[in-house]
């Protein structure tokens, strides 16, 4: 091999597409801290990757061969996100009847991704800055010390220092997750990796539906360039999801099947051979959400307020569509 070829890829940067000189910096970022132990805090907006660049962090290391364990720390109730981060004993609470492993213990030998860390409640911070000064903690209920081996990820579109100022964060907290800073730059950031993004969906959505393979005509690739993606690679994704599902047997995407900036709540066009009812009513359902949440900057409230429901419907609806199969 040449000095010039480039040699393959490995297997965690398979997981980042683009060729960007953002995407790049990521890349290196990754490639010199993933070996290491270091707690990384990954910043960006809403959609923009955060948790892919976690897991590429994970594989990137020796602790690829460990668990990779994912929490958001928004999908839980409050009075039970303690319990489910570091576990509790038989008789802790109502309903407690055995004991149960937190996931810090699920994540020993591996790594411990905490999403949405802004959101984490205030009583819970102290605990969490003790885990990752001393990488020990008692379980809910327990005064036995647990000690666990587990890198910690953390992930926030939020400010951190603005809520510092507010009183909603820990400062010491803030500096034992900012070990190590990386930004998921916004895909309006990076346009030039939208047409491989959109190829590469393309491809994953019809190997999952196990579809014929489609093609993106260069309108279509053109439409998609030119739109400014305010909910970053997660609404490319599902943009590029929704035409594969409503095309039918049509090999070619073109522009008018992505009618980006249209009102979400707009009815799909009926394909004349017929489609998947529930499976289309829960795409378009789920595009609502992630709009209503991506416009809010993931504040489930604000989201549940723009859509004229209650937060615990919007949280409902989300759960719901996460056990059928089809995340947010």
């Amino acid at each position: 091999m040449s000095a010039t070829t480039p040699g393959p890829k490995a297997a965690w940067e398979e997981l980042l597409t683009g060729d960007s000189s953002e995407i790049r910096q990521v890349l290196h970022i990754i490639r010199m801290v993933g070996p290491r132990r270091a707690t990384v805090l990954i910043t960006g907006e809403t959609g923009a990757g955060k948790e892919v660049a976690a897991r590429a962090l994970h594989l990137a290391g020796q602790r690829a061969r460990g668990p990779f364990v994912a929490v958001n720390c928004t999908a839980l109730p409050e009075n039970l996100l303690e319990s489910e981060l570091f576990g509790h004993v038989r008789g802790a609470f109502t309903g407690a009847v055995q004991n149960r492993a937190g996931r810090f213990e699920q994540a020993h030998g591996g790594t411990i991704f905490l999403d949405e860390i802004g959101d984490l409640p205030l009583e819970l911070q102290p605990k969490l800055l003790r885990v990752i000064q001393e990488r020990e903690f008692q379980r809910l209920g327990s005064s036995e010390t647990v000690r666990v081996d587990a890198r910690v990820i953390a992930a926030t579109n939020c400010d951190l220092k603005q809520r510092i100022e507010q009183g909603r964060f820990r400062e010491d907290l803030f500096y034992r997750l900012n070990v190590v800073p990386l930004e998921m730059p916004p895909l309006r950031r990076r346009p030039a990796d939208i047409p491989l993004l959109a190829r590469h969906f393309v491809e994953t959505v019809c190997r999952a539906e196990s579809v014929p393979a489609k093609c993106l005509t260069a309108d279509a690739l053109d439409r998609l360039a030119g739109y400014p993606w305010p909910g970053n690679v997660r609404e490319l994704e599902n943009a590029i999801e929704m035409a594969v599902a409503l095309s039918g047997d049509r090999a070619l995407l073109a522009a008018p099947d992505f009618p980006l900036g249209a009102r979400v709540a707009a009815a799909p066009a009926l394909p004349s051979d017929g489609m998947n009812y529930e499976q289309t009513i829960a795409s378009i359902e789920r595009n609502i959400l992630r709009r209503a949440l991506d416009r809010t900057g993931g504040n489930k409230k604000a989201a549940a307020e723009l859509l004229g429901l209650k937060r615990t419907t919007l949280c409902a609806k989300v759960r719901s569509l996460a056990a059928a199969g089809v995340g947010i």
